[in-house]
């Protein structure tokens, strides 16, 4: 699966970005799909996913303030984060898993998302 990843951009803290994931299968056919995120000197680090049975996990650092959704007709995996914070400042990252077993795993490509205080 090809996952192409689209949002970022800068903003001030407080300030809103929606980021979009859009990937070449339907979803139905991706068990978990999720947002990573790797600051300088840094390593990636879970933000959210998204699981195929409806459910959500979220680190954290983000819960109350993001939130991850599925969107079956245009096939992505958005995720809305509010009120962002300067340590929100980093390289966000799509990831499917499981799409054609439960061991496999794709990435987008990385979207930078800049948070000034």
């Amino acid at each position: 699966v090809q996952l192409q990843a689209s949002g970022g951009g800068s903003v001030q803290a407080g300030g809103s970005l929606r980021l979009s994931c859009a990937a070449s299968r339907p979803l139905f056919r991706i068990t978990t799909l999720g947002w990573y995120r790797q600051a300088p000197g840094k390593e990636r680090e879970l933000v959210a996913v998204s699981n195929r049975d409806g459910t959500t996990n979220y680190a954290d650092s983000v819960k109350g303030r993001f939130t991850i959704s599925r969107d079956s007709a245009r096939k992505t995996v958005d995720l809305q984060m509010d009120s962002l914070k300067p340590e929100d400042t980093g390289v966000y990252y799509c990831k499917a898993n499981g799409v054609n077993s439960l061991r496999d795993y794709y990435w987008g490509q990385g979207t930078q998302v800049t948070v000034s205080s």
